[in-house]
Order: C-alpha cells, then structure tokens, then sequence
C-alpha cells in the first residue's frame, strides 16, 4: 500500500514539475519576446527626450552667446568713438549735472566774467582742445568770452567753473584749459589751434 502511495505522489511531482516546466515556457514564448521590444522602445524614447533637451539647451546658450556678442560690439563702438574724439579734442557730454541745475555748485570762488564780448569780438575759444561748439556757448553763458580771461585763472576759480561746466563737469582741470589758453592769449598758436584754424577740427 505505501508502495502505491509512494508511486501515486512521485507521478504527481513529476507532473507538477512538468507543468511548471510549461507554464515557464509558455511565458517566455508570451513575454519573453515582447519585453526586450518594450525595453528598446522605451531607451529610445528616453534618449530622444534628452538629445531634443540637449538641442533646446544649445539654442538657448547661442541665443545668449549672440546677445552678449551684440552688446559688446555695441560697447566696442561706443568706447571706440568716444576715444576717437577725445583725440581730436571733441567735447563728450556727460549725465552728471544734479547739484548743478539744481541752481549751480558752490565749489571754489567764480572768476570775473564778463555781460559780453569786447570790442574786437570773442576769441576762438575751440582753440582750446576740450572746447567745442557746445562748451564754448555754455562759457560764453557763463561770461567767458576771451582767452586771457581763461588763462588767469586760480585754483580756487578752476574749481568753480569744473562744478558749473553742466554736463561736462571737470573739463577744465582734464583738458588743462588754462595752460592752453595762456598761451593763446600770448599770441602763441598749437599743433591742435593750427588744425582748427585749418578747418581740421570743426
């Protein structure tokens, strides 16, 4: 009798083994070839996503690259051309004026100046390099028509005028107006007078 039992569960074991090996080979037959399809599918879908962010990413860099470029080319020109008349003794105006046309810097002492030209009429004051057209108005608005008024000049009164030149604060201690027009004032003439007088200039 346990002869038989032992022979009644030695075929179940082996049936059992034997669906189990059916089962494992139906489901290799079933999802075996379908996951690495879906696993290639998918490592696909990912390395588009990154290699369109990577090209998102670099369009984004050249646009900035271009903008920075644009700028700094624009700044070249700026300092290139401000450069370029300073050289030829041009005025550059500057946004500095606050206290100024607030009702006029109190710095130094003011020069004498003057209700108009003399006689023979008002010098050339463009001689001077740093002078140009728009800074020999404002010093003839200011009363300062002449040369020789220019060249005696104190320190105290240099420091007058640098903080009421609106718009081009200091001009006169940069540019050294009074050693310039002193001078002018003798009759003397300079490599930059020469040019203006020539038409180089203005």
């Amino acid at each position: 009798m346990f002869k038989e039992w032992g022979f009644l569960i030695s075929e179940m074991m082996a049936l059992l083994i034997l669906a189990a090996l059916i089962g494992l080979l139906a489901g290799w037959i079933i999802w075996g070839r379908r996951k690495p399809d879906d696993h290639g599918q998918g490592a696909v879908a990912r390395l588009s996503g990154d290699l369109e962010a990577c090209r998102v990413s670099n369009r984004e860099k050249d646009r900035k690259i271009d903008e920075l470029e644009r700028k700094l080319q624009s700044s070249t020109t700026k300092i290139m051309s401000a450069a370029a008349a300073l050289v030829e003794g041009e005025e550059i105006e500057f946004d500095d004026t606050t206290d100024q046309e607030a009702g006029g810097a109190t710095e130094g002492t003011k020069p004498e100046t003057l209700s108009a030209p003399r006689e023979e009429g008002p010098d050339d004051l463009k001689k001077i390099r740093g002078i140009g057209p728009k800074l020999e108005a404002l010093c003839h608005r200011l009363g300062f028509y002449h040369f020789d008024q220019i060249a005696g000049w104190s320190d105290d009164e240099i420091a007058w005028v640098d903080a009421n030149l609106v718009g081009f604060k200091g001009r006169v201690t940069r540019d050294d107006w009074v050693a310039q027009a002193r001078h002018l004032a003798e009759g003397g003439e300079t490599d930059f007078s020469k040019r203006v007088d020539e038409g180089d200039i203005y």
